[in-house]
């Protein structure tokens, strides 16, 4: 008997040991601009953010951090500063901001953003603990991530008609000003 009691504590003592920890469980509310977090421990927080603008949408959905960033900064924005990114969706993250007076409201090019000192305590618990990540709602205003990207597509598709038609070197040259384009050539300021 003796014997099956301590075969039985040592399943149970593997069994306990081999469950996977609890992640942090983090929810965005793009309605509210809120973001709700709960730690491993059970401990919650809610924060406000600033989700992407018009034109700029957040991705809905559930993901995983696929990275983690003390000090990122974005090419692609000017090399802007984006403290303790946690990256979940190609170059979406979650981050710091040092725009904080428009926390509450939408503002970014896509990402989610936080108080410093808000970032850096979700850094450290998304650190150690992993996370779960779940995006919802929608812009004050109504408008959603996928009529944003189809706004964006279009209006970036325009833009390079736009440039596409002026591409060549010469576009910007006079077509009836009474020169040919070898007299404009030589001298460009003159009238005629």
């Amino acid at each position: 008997m003796r014997k099956l009691a301590i075969f039985f504590a040592m399943v149970c003592g593997l069994f306990i040991a081999t469950q996977p920890a609890r992640a942090v469980s983090i929810s965005v509310d793009l309605s509210s601009q809120r973001i709700n977090v709960t730690s491993a421990a059970g401990e919650t927080y809610n924060w406000p953010i600033s989700s992407g603008r018009a034109g700029f949408g957040t991705p809905h959905g559930s993901y995983r951090p696929t990275s983690l960033q003390r000090m990122h900064y974005s090419r692609k924005y000017h090399m802007s500063p984006m403290p303790y990114s946690i990256f979940f969706h190609g170059g979406y993250a979650i981050h710091g901001t040092y725009s904080t007076a428009q926390l509450g409201h939408p503002a970014s090019h896509g990402c989610v953003r936080l108080l410093p000192a808000n970032a850096a305590q979700l850094f450290a618990m998304v650190q150690k603990e992993g996370a779960r990540i779940s995006i919802t709602g929608t812009l004050p205003g109504g408008s959603q991530y996928a009529s944003a990207h189809r706004h964006r597509t279009h209006h970036h598709t325009m833009l390079a008609s736009h440039h596409h038609h002026h591409s060549h070197a010469l576009a910007y040259a006079p077509t009836r000003h009474g020169k040919s384009l070898k007299q404009w050539m030589k001298n460009p300021a003159s009238p005629n």
